[in-house]
């Protein structure tokens, strides 16, 4: 008897009946992720619109002299792929000098540097700023012995994200 296929059939079979919760139909624009569900995310509501939120973000990065790498329109994207979802812009910054050694110390954290700095608008207009937390990062890829750089990385993206989002989030 041969188990591989009935092994490939019972996986199949395992895969297909996850959750209710997995098996929804997709997210529609309107709906938003909720803090919670995003582990190892900062978030920071902004006191500004989507658009002036995202060129304050961009203002700050350059004010403190850190290097600006693109902006990704995600919206944008889904809208070529015909699959709408709401806005949200991904924005890449950092300083390579410090941010590289991280990298020397584990190449894969290449996946969460350059900084990524989300700019989203929730179904009720209201907007943030999210990004992956610093510890969280130094866990994930068992980074050890760059405690001051993590602390310094994440208070730069702390004071952007502050800038960014307005007054009353200092």
């Amino acid at each position: 008897m041969h188990l591989r296929p009935l092994l490939f059939a019972a996986a199949v079979a395992v895969a297909g009946t996850g959750t209710a919760a997995a098996n929804a139909a997709p997210a529609t624009p309107a709906a938003s992720m909720a803090p919670a569900e995003a582990m190892g995310v900062v978030h920071v509501r902004s006191n500004h619109g989507f658009d002036e939120t995202l060129a304050r973000l961009k203002a700050a990065i350059a004010a403190k002299g850190v290097r600006f790498f693109d902006a990704i329109d995600q919206q944008a994207f889904g809208a070529e792929a015909g699959l709408p979802i709401g806005r949200s812009t991904i924005v890449r910054f950092g300083n390579p000098p410090l941010g590289v050694q991280f990298l020397q110390a584990n190449r894969y954290a290449g996946l969460d540097w350059p900084v990524r700095m989300l700019v989203v608008e929730a179904a009720d207009g209201s907007v943030s700023l999210a990004w992956t937390d610093f510890g969280f990062m130094a866990r994930r890829y068992a980074i050890t012995g760059l405690d001051a750089q993590f602390k310094m990385a994440a208070d730069v993206a702390a004071s952007i994200a502050a800038d960014a989002a307005g007054p009353g989030n200092e």
